[in-house]
């Protein structure tokens, strides 16, 4: 079959390339020049465990392109995806700029029946619009599918190759037959291929992130409840986490959630309610303590330094908003670090994978370094923001070694308190004693 994907960022990139590695011939496009002579000279734009591989695959065994032609990429296919971005607007709402203009370009371009999928995440009601945008450009009908995308970053290829299920928001049988032919390859264990109108399958993804969101902020008021009573959240993630009702997933404390998706899709579905009149509260409560919760770090930094830290030089371990990206939209790190230089402090970071996007965005305000212990040289105290793997069992004695001052701000619940007291660190933590 032959598909067109516009937009290579994320989610465009890796539909593209799991789809040409089942047999389908892909073009990708995008308006982004620069992005695409990256890709057309074997690089990729940014980080994602095993998409490298795939992609260099794929185009030398010529199923997949990249060009920056819609109308050319649209004719020549029979399925085309808009996988473009949706940022937050001012008042948290999705733009649609990007989506909009794609469909102009689509029904400019639409020489015979299409199925037109959006993969990127918009309103409830986007579909709907979309498929009067096209009818009134073309002669030619089109089903206008809502194709909602489960991605995680630094698992996506994985996610997509062996998906949890598979949501088609359509009414059309034919447009429904396509799209469960292009996707068995990927649904051979059984897993479910759901249809059902397109407002739904919009809903299904914000409702999803939403549900994930409110995980994440709910354990971490719990984690702050329970360095307030004495209690240890390691053993309360672990207590409410064995019920089935509620399970393990998504309870682990933290400095907050951050990327390309949580944030953005809860502020947009708190703004889609309000327009229709209803107050999403609970939504509301779950963004203020996440936004909350990214400022905790630096709170017990000044209160350990007693509110001064002008002139103190800290470690920062982890940029990315999550470990297996380098993805720092909206990452708690971003905040940490902008608080610690307002308060005149000084800052080294680390990351393997995201330090070219925190130069991109901080310039020289800090410091970068190479490895984890180069960055604890003659600090006051190191901060852990992101869990990545190789923070998990450092050598205590080249830490202590490095750093001025052995006190360690963990972020994460990487480290065990009662070992980190053997080795002689002053060790704070989220919720734990």
């Amino acid at each position: 079959m032959k598909i067109c994907v516009i937009g290579t960022g994320y989610v465009g990139l890796v539909t593209g390339t799991c789809f040409a590695e089942s047999g389908n011939e892909v073009i990708c496009i995008d308006n982004d020049r620069e992005k695409l002579e990256v890709l057309q000279s074997g690089r990729l734009p940014f980080y994602e465990p095993g998409l490298h591989e795939l992609v260099m695959r794929n185009v030398e065994e010529g199923r997949l392109s990249f060009d920056c032609n819609i109308s050319e990429g649209v004719r020549r296919s029979s399925v085309v995806f808009i996988a473009v971005g949706t940022p937050s607007a001012k008042e948290g709402s999705a733009d649609l700029t990007g989506v909009m203009d794609v469909v102009r370009e689509i029904g400019r371009a639409v020489n015979g029946y299409k199925v037109i999928a959006i993969k990127s995440t918009v309103p409830v009601g986007t579909a709907d619009i979309v498929q009067k945008k096209i009818k009134s450009m073309t002669r030619y009908y089109c089903d206008v599918v809502s194709n909602p995308e489960f991605l995680k970053e630094g698992a996506a290829v994985d996610d997509f190759m062996k998906p949890d299920r598979v949501i088609i928001g359509t009414k059309s049988k034919k447009a429904e037959r396509i799209l469960k032919e292009m996707y068995s390859p990927f649904l051979r264990t059984g897993k479910p291929f759901l249809v059902m109108d397109q407002r739904s399958a919009e809903m299904t993804k914000y409702a999803s992130n939403a549900m994930l969101a409110s995980r994440i902020s709910f354990v971490n008021e719990i984690a702050n409840l329970c360095d307030r009573l004495g209690a240890d959240i390691e053993s309360v993630r672990i207590g409410i986490g064995s019920d089935s009702r509620i399970g393990p997933q998504f309870i682990f404390p933290g400095v907050g959630y951050g990327g390309s998706c949580f944030p953005k899709d809860v502020r947009a579905l708190i703004c889609k309610g309000k327009k229709v009149k209803y107050m999403p509260h609970l939504l509301s409560a779950v963004e203020r303590v996440n936004e909350a919760q990214k400022g905790i770090l630096v709170e017990k930094v000044l209160k350990h330094f007693k509110g001064n830290i002008r002139g103190k030089r800290f470690a920062v371990w982890g940029l990315s908003f999550k470990p297996r990206t380098d993805d720092m939209r909206d990452a708690p790190s971003r905040k940490i670090i902008e608080s610690l230089l307002r308060l005149g402090a000084k800052v080294t970071a680390y990351d393997p994978e995201a330090i070219r996007v925190a130069e991109k965005i901080f310039g020289n305000k800090i410091s970068y370094s190479s490895t984890p212990y180069e960055a604890l040289k003659g600090v006051d105290a190191l901060l852990v923001v992101t869990e990545w793997n190789e923070f998990r069992r450092p050598d205590y004695v080249k830490i202590k070694m490095a750093m001025r001052r052995h006190v360690i701000f963990d972020g994460r619940n990487i480290f065990n308190p009662q070992e980190m007291a053997r080795h002689g660190f002053i060790y704070y933590s989220i919720g734990r004693h």
